[in-house]
């Protein structure tokens, strides 16, 4: 996001030079014959000042406006309020980058631990004939026991990592977005339920991965489970899972938990085979001949400046068959052929399960999506979070510091989301900070600041509402937006306070200084609103950037026009009891 402020700043730089210098030259040199005409202006201008009159003079005449004056700061606090309220109520959703138009995604397929290559690549033919027949997908691409080609997915999700036989992917191309109506994450949420119904038939986790502009994190929901026993994270694991799968809108699933896994021990019969004269080491040599390969030399061949080496080892069919294994034969010490089975016992067992470890502490993830409704993972994390019980520690913000209890830590997109919005919250007052000082240098004073940065605030009743009235969520390009429109506005309540203070040097009584500056000021203002109004429309309908032209737009929109009253009717609340008036 740095290339943002970096090139507004640079621009609004560079636009200054422009007005001081190149501007008024310009202006010289076209309309330096023209005879000046004003009666358009002064008959604007005295609309603009009847019009500013009636809405203002209720909120002046000293002590007889000041319950209008009250009425209107708790109208703007009542505003304020309910558009923070959008947020709660969620018509406005909180979410850390909306889903890009991509032309592609990805279905990750992971069968249970222990399942076939073969097995791997029947779940995945299925999974493509549902995929085929959306009219969008051009072509795709399988991969069992392999993982599809880099992006960005893999790379942040470690995906390139995905060799086991049942783990599998399916790369999905789609036609170009010009060429279709709906954006890739309409057709991903159309395919979901046929994948869901696919995932309950076959027993295997169908993950549907879209390509997103951020965060990079594991999954859009994550619970880290930690405690002082694994065997009770695992256990609590799938409690977790449990209300996951019973949350609505929550899919794609999936934990670090394993299925169990069996496995064959061929343990040697060391009194039976001395007594047949066939040692330990001769039975470990003949099966890791037939399963793992032996090296039994080399080939010379005529034509050939390099040796062939000569591989010894059964055929796929006889080591994944058990039963032929067991006849394997095994020479003793006086040349008889000796069958495996009768020098071994068959122990079966179940394999142990991976610990995963984070920051070198034992920890068991369960991780999740969300799709349709709020389409933010943050809501369902609250859902999942209000579900669980209340007697497992559940952390925001950090990982706990003790592990003598069960806890669970919430990471994923919400983490990524809590750290930006803070850092952009932190950086957004130290804004404020060094433009309070700014104006201070400018006025001489401490409170003509702070009234001057009082519409700050009004930027909101513009920017959630408008979030809310055209559906988009509020995202981090967003919060940019917010934080641009508060220089903005700042710019608007010092031309209103300077061109006040000019008139009351001047000698006009406080009243009317009041007015006119609105009436005076208003149309540059206005001009200026406009401008970055419409410049902001041609990111509007871009999936990223559309959240900062919606904060933009509405919320200039409504900051302007609220600005032309409030902060007149504000300095004129503070020195009207200094200031002799009179009427306008």
């Amino acid at each position: 996001m740095s290339p943002i402020p970096i090139n507004a700043s640079m621009g609004m730089l560079l636009s200054l030079l422009v007005a001081f210098i190149f501007t008024p030259w310009l202006f010289l040199k076209v309309f330096a014959n023209r005879q000046p005409t004003t009666g358009a202006h002064q008959h604007d201008d005295s609309k603009l000042e009847r019009l500013f009159s009636r809405l203002m003079l209720p909120m002046l005449r000293g002590r007889a406006g000041r319950a209008n004056r009250v009425k209107l700061l708790l109208g703007l606090l009542a505003a304020i309020v309910s558009s923070v309220m959008l947020v709660v109520s969620q018509l406005v959703v909180l979410k850390m980058l909306p889903f890009d138009n991509k032309s592609e995604f990805q279905v990750v397929v992971d069968l249970p631990e222990g399942s076939t290559l073969e097995q791997t690549q029947g779940v995945l033919a299925q999974v493509a004939a549902v995929l085929l027949e959306q009219a969008e997908v051009t072509h795709l691409q399988t991969y069992a026991g392999s993982a599809a080609p880099i992006n960005f997915n893999g790379l942040v999700r470690q995906y390139y990592l995905r060799q086991q036989p049942w783990q599998g992917d399916v790369q999905v191309n789609l036609l170009d977005r010009h060429q279709r109506a709906e954006q890739s994450h309409a057709i991903a949420l159309r395919v979901r339920p046929q994948l869901t119904a696919l995932e309950l038939a076959t027993g295997a986790s169908i993950k549907l991965v879209e390509v997103p502009p951020g965060p990079p994190v594991m999954a859009p929901l994550v619970a880290e489970i930690y405690g002082p026993d694994y065997q009770a994270q695992l256990a609590f694991a799938k409690e977790v899972s449990a209300v996951m799968h019973n949350t609505p809108l929550l899919v794609d699933i999936d934990s670090t938990l394993e299925a169990p896994q069996r496995r064959l021990l061929l343990v040697a019969d060391q009194q039976k085979a001395a007594l047949l004269g066939v040692s330990v080491a001769a039975i470990n040599q003949s099966v890791q001949m037939a399963t793992s390969g032996y090296s039994a030399g080399f080939l010379r061949q005529q034509h050939s400046r390099y040796l062939t080496p000569l591989q010894l080892q059964l055929s796929e069919a006889s080591r994944s068959d058990f039963v032929q294994l067991q006849q394997l034969p095994v020479l003793s010490q006086t040349g008889q052929s000796i069958a495996l089975s009768e020098l071994t016992r068959v122990v079966e067992i179940t394999r142990e399960n991976s610990i995963y470890r984070k920051d070198l502490r034992p920890v068991v993830f369960v991780m999740a999506d969300l799709a349709g409704g709020a389409d933010s993972p943050l809501y369902g994390m609250l859902d999942v979070k209000a579900a669980l019980s209340q007697h497992v520690d559940q952390q925001l913000f950090q990982v706990p510091d003790e592990l003598n209890q069960l806890s669970l830590k919430w990471d994923g997109e919400w983490q990524i989301t809590f750290e930006t919005f803070r850092d952009m919250g932190i950086a957004y007052g130290v804004g404020l900070v060094l433009i309070y000082l700014l104006v201070v240098a400018q006025f001489k004073s401490y409170s003509v600041p702070l009234m001057i940065m009082a519409p700050i605030p009004l930027t909101l009743i513009g920017i959630m509402p408008g979030h809310a009235l055209l559906g988009t969520q509020f995202t981090a390009t967003s919060m940019i937006g917010m934080i641009a429109l508060a220089g903005i506005i700042v710019r608007n309540s010092i031309l209103l306070v300077d061109y006040i203070e000019q008139q009351s040097r001047q000698g006009v009584a406080l009243e009317r200084a009041v007015v006119h500056a609105s009436a005076v000021r208003a149309r540059p203002i206005l001009l200026t609103a406009i401008a970055a109004m419409l410049g902001a429309l041609f990111i509007l309908d871009d999936p990223i950037f559309g959240g900062l032209a919606v904060a933009l737009i509405s919320g200039m929109g409504v900051s302007t026009l609220l600005t032309l009253v409030v902060i007149p009717v504000v300095y004129y609340a503070y020195h009207y009891q200094n200031v002799q008036t009179a009427p306008v």
